[in-house]
């Protein structure tokens, strides 16, 4: 059987498609069924006052586009913006082939996939200048 599992802790809090969810008392195991769901552990998720570069702010408005806080014609725009800075940027392949799959992602309204491209950049250590906000989780399969 495919599908995302999620290991929830006691009353962990989640987003699946922008509705916000609590575990119950218990940990427990979720299966998420439904190809392209976009989910976010909430302890995951990046903090307004964390989005301190154009990669951790283009990640930002992503995860908001995710949560269903801005209008993706409007998320759309800025994310434009911001992968084109990005792509004057960075000058090593690892960061250019994530930016332009973060551009793919965008053209097909995968704001999931945006968050998740764009987070291989906002790793410690990835970004220019070396601005560091702490590590970045994904919410990932098992």
């Amino acid at each position: 059987m495919a599908g995302l599992i999620l290991k929830l802790r006691p009353y962990e809090e989640f987003l699946i498609n922008g509705v916000v969810l609590q575990n119950g008392d218990r940990k427990t195991r979720l299966r998420v069924k439904t190809d392209g769901a976009s989910v976010l552990r909430l302890r995951h998720a990046m903090r307004p006052e964390e989005a301190t570069t154009v990669e951790r702010r283009a990640y930002y408005v992503a995860q908001m586009a995710v949560a269903g806080e801005i209008r993706p014609d409007e998320a759309a725009a800025i994310l434009r913006n911001a992968l084109d800075v990005l792509k004057a940027d960075y000058t090593g392949r690892p960061e250019i082939e994530a930016v332009h799959r973060a551009g793919e992602e965008l053209a097909a309204g995968r704001y999931y996939g945006v968050m998740r491209r764009l987070g291989e950049l906002v790793r410690p250590g990835n970004e220019p200048g070396g601005e560091d906000g702490g590590p970045l989780r994904q919410a990932r399969a098992v």
